[in-house]
């Protein structure tokens, strides 16, 4: 068995920086790069990227709502399939120019924040997303949530969908996150964070809030960048996997 790990990076602005990629990048197998709208910058771009080659970590793009204030996660109310077509596209196309000049091919494209739950939940905007991977590159992973609209999107575009779950992310009964609003959103705890992890992984099940099971396979596991405990959860996670034996490796290598 084998397993991705993930996580969203290059998420600073100028001289102001997010998480500590560099350790993260020694850990994950796969980063999700910001594109300068939610958050990143042309520079933090290439750097990313430059690290990632460097470590052998595959690299993808991390789109999000134009939203640098609210880092992507205030939802858009209104916003039309062309518009989120058009920023994906965008976002996407600019970060492969980033890649091309690193000479290191990007391999997937995976939604931030905000704009991520709003596709998860809704169809349309699900195939929007996925018509802007596929202008770009029809050969580049949709990482989707399985079990959502995004996973019914890639499958009908016929985009090769990379399953993602959350390591750090408690799930209601739609497939999709539980609110950060809400207290019980987020696992902080290391150990329970790998519990849930492996059963996730070997069970190919997520069990939401409610204690619903819900049946998904799972092709990547995520732990956030921008947390204080991001780099020891993502080292926990990777060696807790490993010990399991279950291999942690890109899932596109």
């Amino acid at each position: 068995m084998r397993i991705d790990l993930n996580a969203d990076l290059g998420e600073g602005f100028g001289p102001w920086k997010m998480g500590d990629d560099g350790a993260l990048l020694g850990i994950v197998t796969t980063a999700n790069v910001a594109c300068g709208f939610h958050a990143g910058d042309p520079a933090i771009m290439r750097a990313t990227v430059r690290a990632a080659r460097a470590q052998g970590v595959a690299v993808g793009a991390h789109p999000g709502y134009a939203d640098l204030a609210g880092f992507g996660r205030r939802a858009v109310p209104g916003i039309t399939e062309a518009e989120v077509e058009n920023l994906v596209a965008y976002q996407t196309g600019a970060f492969a120019a980033i890649c091309a000049m690193e000479g290191y091919p990007m391999t997937h494209v995976k939604t931030h924040g905000a704009l991520g739950n709003a596709c998860a939940d809704d169809d349309g905007l699900a195939m929007a997303v996925g018509r802007a991977i596929k202008a770009v590159d029809p050969s580049l992973g949709f990482m989707i949530m399985p079990g959502t609209a995004t996973e019914r999107a890639a499958d009908k575009l016929g985009l090769r969908p990379i399953r993602e779950i959350y390591a750090d992310r408690t799930y209601a009964d739609s497939f999709n996150l539980t609110p950060r609003s809400r207290p019980d959103a987020m696992v902080h705890d290391p150990a329970e964070a790998l519990a849930r992890v492996i059963d996730m992984v070997v069970e190919g099940r997520i069990t939401s809030t409610s204690g619903k099971v819900l049946r998904v396979g799972i092709d990547s596991v995520c732990v956030h960048g921008d947390t204080a405990q991001a780099v020891a959860m993502a080292r926990h996670l990777r060696q807790g996997l490993e010990a399991a034996g279950i291999a942690v490796k890109p899932t596109l290598a």
